[in-house]
């Protein structure tokens, strides 16, 4: 791949921002089908939950090839096949006449497709921004939240539509996120060996946790800080999806309309952006360990509000808008995470892999919640089994501490 000291570096933050955005608006607006889908073909929340299930889980799996093949070849080439898998799968969706073409199409191909062109970006942001990681990780990671809060009125407005509908929205959508994703993917490129920005020193800027030299994917992988941020990250993952995959439906339950329930994903939406920055300023002013940790308090809090916010529309946007806010954040804490304790070297191996809980996390959170809702016939206890999960999360990141510094050979 052609590498230029010339090239700007605000240009990577960009282009990963127009492909998240697309990732964004394949993962998040999801629950805004559910009722279309169960008049059409009267499937069970289940059956439904099941599609977004997939995606997820096939997300948070390629994610971990995209990681190891971007750090192979270069993110164009992953990028660029990920934008056509993508926008195909999202597209055939909108043709779907069984459940088997759902969980196909928009479960397998588009799952896949996100988590191809997820991850480079991300791994690259480090890269061309040593000196401002975190900020940097939540430019880029800034585009799933709005990607989800334009998706949301969108695809409501055209489902209103009669002569529209559901289909619609699959159709032309998935040939615009394609396009979005192959036309950003090639612009992206890695910095030239040993590039640094002007006027800054490596060693003022090291990172905390970390030795003389960057940790190998293998010896990072045999640390048990690996795994205390891999369960972390399911169980805050687990829990935020399930509400993710569900608020329309569970806000349509309580007798709001569609626009009311869209109204609720583009507060969580509209948060989940926003935090995807700010989050970064935060850490850099008080420190990743206590910033996570009191999302963590106030994430638990919204959780066990989801029920009584269930009689109010305008009060369900509110624990919506919390909700998505401290979700959102875990896109940029643990790539910094990753990159603290880990280095640079190995990142787009280490998060990819890391990530990989996101789609573990994806597959259950939002099936569970489906499940639980058709044994129950009430979100009770999957709000109930999400904030148990987030209590998980938040203990694994108190016992996590930066591993040993690793000395040169």
């Amino acid at each position: 791949m052609e590498r230029s000291s010339s090239y700007p570096r605000w240009v990577p933050l960009l282009l990963g921002f127009i492909i998240n955005a697309a990732v964004g608006m394949t993962t998040y607006s999801w629950s805004l089908f559910i009722k279309p889908l169960n008049a059409e073909f009267g499937w069970s929340r289940t059956e439904i939950a099941l599609a977004f299930s997939l995606c997820c889980f096939c997300f948070g799996a390629m994610s971990f090839l995209a990681g190891k093949l971007s750090d192979r070849f270069g993110p164009v080439k992953v990028v660029v096949a990920g934008g056509l898998l993508l926008g195909t799968g999202f597209g055939l969706t909108g043709f779907v006449q069984s459940k088997l073409g759902l969980y196909l199409t928009y479960g397998v191909l588009a799952g896949s497709g996100a988590g191809l062109i997820y991850l480079p970006p991300v791994a690259l942001a480090p890269k061309w921004w040593p000196d401002r990681r975190a900020l940097a990780t939540g430019v880029i990671v800034f585009g799933l939240g709005l990607g989800s809060f334009i998706m949301g009125p969108l695809a409501a407005s055209i489902m209103q539509n009669p002569a529209l509908g559901w289909r619609f929205v699959f159709r032309y959508c998935g040939i615009a996120m394609g396009a979005m994703s192959v036309l950003a993917g090639l612009g992206l490129r890695v910095p030239p060996a040993g590039w640094k920005p002007a006027g800054w020193a490596p060693a003022a800027q090291q990172a905390q946790g970390r030795g003389t030299r960057d940790y190998t994917h293998q010896e990072s992988i045999r640390t048990p800080q690996f795994w205390l941020l891999y369960l972390s990250y399911f169980c805050c993952a687990f829990a935020g999806l399930l509400v993710i995959g569900h608020i329309a439906g569970y806000a349509q339950d309580n007798g709001m309309t569609a626009w009311q329930a869209a109204g609720a994903v583009s507060a969580l939406a509209i948060a989940n952006a926003a935090t995807r920055v700010c989050s970064g300023a935060f850490v850099d002013a008080i420190g990743i360990r206590r910033y996570f940790l009191t999302l963590s308090v106030i994430q638990i809090v919204a959780l066990l509000g989801m029920l009584p916010a269930g009689t109010s529309h305008s009060l369900l946007w509110v624990v919506a808008a919390v909700i998505g806010w401290n979700y959102g954040a875990v896109f940029t804490l643990f790539p910094v995470y990753t990159v603290q304790f880990f280095g640079p070297a190995a990142q787009g191996s280490n998060y990819g892999l890391l990530f990989s809980a996101w789609g573990i996390a994806g597959f259950f959170g939002p099936l569970a919640g489906g499940w639980l809702k058709d044994l129950s016939g009430t979100y009770t206890i999957p709000f109930y089994t999400a904030t148990a999960v987030a209590v998980l999360a938040a203990l694994a990141i108190v016992l996590c501490r930066a591993p040993a510094p690793k000395a040169d050979a």
